[in-house]
């Protein structure tokens, strides 16, 4: 077992000891119950909501607490075009299944400039703007979120607002998103467990001006078919540092890949990255595409069929540099155009290569 591999496994049981063995566990400060038409918001023995709007019930239930308490959502129903909001320090669960609709421009459930908020649990449907959506947060906690969409985008951080730091991610599944599965901006500080991404129109994970991140898993089925994403992207600027350096920062244990578009791709002046092991097969575009990347390391693991594994780069930026790729690349072929700068391919298999 590899460091990081241990380091992973450690917090991944930081995160399961930061919340409650099972979702709506124990005494909740507030919690949401009802059906149908039919809710109340209760804190303790006080009733803060009660008639037939899901979505301001939760909201009632939110309010109502303190930082540092938790709210437990056990009724399913919809929110509609609308949005929830948690402020700092509280704890969310959606034990229930919340069902969305698109607010364009806008998340389902949304935290922008808070601290250590929590969302141990959550299950969402529907077709959101975004599913959840955050910036300026600090000590964000994301445990197991599953979301069965029919399209819109899981997570966003957004591009254009206020940085974060310190976000943990456990488990995040999602499935039908006509987008991203989840897609990070300005992050200094990421922990991820699992991202595992199903029929996903564009990328299972995004990284985008995102440093010091490590990954466990990104696994993809018929992720970004028919476009130019991928399984895992990394792309403006992701992995350079504040200095304007590019030494390792972002760690991925493992890539998974079926079908779908591109496996991995690394573009646009990213790097500072190391993936431990990759397992690609039959993707409809590049298993591999790496362009305009600085420092990024590919240490094993197993191409078969799909588009090529393809070095190349855009007159726009500098050209890639300092390259390491070690790979068994079966029915496919491997190419390097034009010449990377310290460029280092070890290739197994059988595999038509075409590098410098």
């Amino acid at each position: 077992m590899t460091q990081f591999t241990i380091s992973l496994l450690a917090a991944a049981l930081a995160l399961t000891s930061a919340v409650q063995a099972q979702c709506g566990s124990g005494s909740p400060h507030a919690t949401v119950t009802g059906s149908g038409s039919s809710f109340k918001a209760t804190r303790g023995s006080s009733q803060v909501y009660s008639g037939s709007d899901y979505r301001a019930a939760i909201q009632a239930a939110l309010d109502s607490v303190s930082s540092g308490q938790r709210v437990a959502v056990m009724a399913s129903g919809s929110i509609g075009a609308n949005t929830i909001t948690i402020s700092s320090g509280k704890i969310f669960e959606g034990c229930g299944t919340i069902n969305v609709a698109n607010r364009a421009g806008r998340g389902a459930i949304e935290s922008t400039d808070t601290s250590d908020v929590q969302i141990p649990y959550l299950t969402m449907t529907g077709s959101p703007y975004f599913g959840l959506r955050f910036s300026g947060t600090r000590n964000l906690n994301l445990g197991q979120i599953t979301m069965n969409l029919s399209g819109g985008l899981g997570i966003r951080f957004d591009r254009d607002r206020a940085a974060n730091s310190n976000v943990k991610m456990d488990v995040i599944r999602v499935t039908g998103a006509g987008s991203h599965a989840v897609e990070t901006w300005n992050i200094d500080g990421l922990t991820v467990n699992q991202v595992i991404a199903r029929n996903v129109g564009e990328c299972g994970l995004l990284l985008q001006k995102t440093t010091n991140a490590r990954v466990g898993l990104v696994d993809g089925d018929n992720v970004a078919a028919g476009t130019g994403y991928a399984t895992l992207r990394m792309a403006n600027n992701n992995g350079q540092l504040a200095s304007g350096s590019y030494s390792t920062n972002v760690y991925i244990d493992k890539v998974v890949s079926r079908g779908g578009g591109r496996g991995v791709f690394c573009v646009s002046q990213s790097g500072g990255a190391v993936i431990n092991s990759v397992d690609l097969a039959n993707n409809g575009n590049n298993a591999i595409l790496i362009e305009n990347c600085y420092n990024l390391s590919i240490k094993g693991g197993t191409v078969q069929g799909g588009g090529e594994v393809r070095l190349a780069a855009r007159s726009e930026f500098p050209n890639n540099k300092d390259i390491w790729v070690t790979l068994t690349v079966n029915g496919n072929t491997v190419r390097e155009s034009p010449c990377g700068d310290n460029t280092n391919w070890t290739i197994s298999g059988n595999a038509k290569k075409t590098i410098c």
